[in-house]
């Protein structure tokens, strides 16, 4: 369908600029009126949707995952993990140009492009675990680009304190690393996408999320609510908002083998499905004392059902949505079985490419005010209210500092 999205330009001379752009918008949902310059936090908008082929199966792609007893010894280096990959497709007669990837993490694991029958095979050896299809994880993001405020409806309802020194890990499209409000530490930065060698964001979600956790306190823009944190861009998702399943577990074996307690991971992206080896993944990575917030996800249904959100354990926190009135966000996924908070995630203001802000509306957008948090407190969050109109009959308490 087509729309006319009106975006909201404000520069630092203060001149509006109103640029009309049409444009075909596949998955959100829009309310009201976009083209209005009457934006307050409680008017709707279109909301983070997962894109029309996240989920898909990629053809003869295997994410493949070692047994921790035999492979504890040998994924201490990327070099080590390389060797016992190769020696697991040599004896069983499967070539070595097949490995993808690599990633570490206990107990690591390779990505392979493999045919059926050889992925068979593999699944019959003793030192594999887990053998799954590497998927398609896609975004469709929507956004309007607008005048900063520098502290928002939002951090004020979660609260805020000064986050330098502390590192989050943000596994997205990754983040603008000119915008002059964020702290991006480039050096530690990856891409996991193998035909894009930088960080650098080109779509704009991992920015937004940069900056709800760690935008400076320097009287401009907005501020995050661990303000100046540093912040190191993981890419595993393209301009388009698409990338591979196994490119966000290669992601957080990196971080497992970066990072330090007390680091944050943030996971704004998921499945349409369960994903056992994601699952271990985040649970490996949480396991070193580096606490994961990951979001519900936007289904409106059980988060139960979906990885890595359904992921639980020690330092794991798992968030659902609110807008500014505390009302349980419509688009939000619930169920107290996984999740761990509520925060907000309706019409949030943050940064954006090109040194502008956007509002964006998820619980994409939810899931950073926790990483906020736990920088400051750990796993001491306190909490101020319960999400009103909660599906699942048992409110989420809301995180504050």
């Amino acid at each position: 369908m087509l729309y006319i999205v009106t975006f909201f330009i404000m520069y630092a001379t203060k001149v509006l600029i109103l640029i009309f752009i049409p444009a075909i918008i596949v998955s959100c949902k829009k309310n009201g009126n976009e083209g209005s310059t009457k934006i307050t936090p409680n008017q709707p908008a279109c909301e983070d949707q997962h894109g029309f082929r996240n989920g898909n199966i990629i053809d003869e792609q295997y994410i493949v995952v070692y047994k921790s007893s035999s492979s504890d010894a040998l994924t201490t280096t990327l070099q080590k993990t390389s060797e016992i990959s190769r020696n697991i497709l040599e004896r069983n007669k499967i070539r070595s140009s097949a490995i993808k990837r690599i990633f570490q993490g206990k107990p690591g694991g390779f990505v392979a492009h493999l045919s059926t029958d050889e992925a068979g095979r593999l699944k019959k050896d003793p030192t594999i675990e887990i053998i799954e299809p590497d998927r398609v994880v896609a975004l469709s993001t929507c956004f309007t680009v607008a005048e900063p405020r520098l502290v928002t409806w939002n951090v004020k309802r979660t609260g805020f304190g000064d986050g330098t020194g502390k590192t989050a890990w943000i596994i997205d499209t990754g983040i603008d690393f000119d915008h002059p409000d964020l702290t991006v530490d480039q050096a530690r930065s990856r891409s996991f996408i193998d035909s894009i060698l930088s960080a650098d964001d080109d779509n704009g979600h991992g920015t937004h999320i940069a900056g709800v956790i760690g935008a400076k306190n320097n009287g401009i823009g907005v501020m995050g609510v661990a303000a100046g944190a540093t912040l190191v861009s993981l890419k595993a998702l393209n301009k388009d908002g698409s990338g591979e399943l196994s490119a966000i577990i290669e992601a957080l074996g990196y971080v497992s083998a970066n990072g330090h307690a007390g680091d944050v991971v943030n996971l704004s992206i998921g499945e349409d499905d369960v994903s056992t080896i994601l699952d271990e993944q985040v649970k490996n990575t949480a396991a070193h004392g580096i606490y994961v917030a990951i979001a519900a996800g936007n289904d409106k249904e059980l988060a139960a059902n979906f990885s890595p959100g359904r992921a639980n354990g020690k330092n794991i926190y798992t968030v659902s949505a609110i807008d500014s009135l505390d009302n349980f966000a419509s688009f939000s996924n619930y169920g107290n079985e996984v999740i761990d908070y509520a925060a907000p995630g309706v019409r949030i203001l943050s940064t954006y490419l090109g040194g502008r802000y956007a509002y964006m509306s998820g619980t994409s957008m939810a899931s950073p005010h926790v990483a906020g948090l736990l920088l400051l407190k750990g796993n001491n969050i306190a909490t101020s209210g319960h999400a009103k109109n909660d599906p699942d009959g048992t409110p989420d308490p809301i995180a504050h500092y």
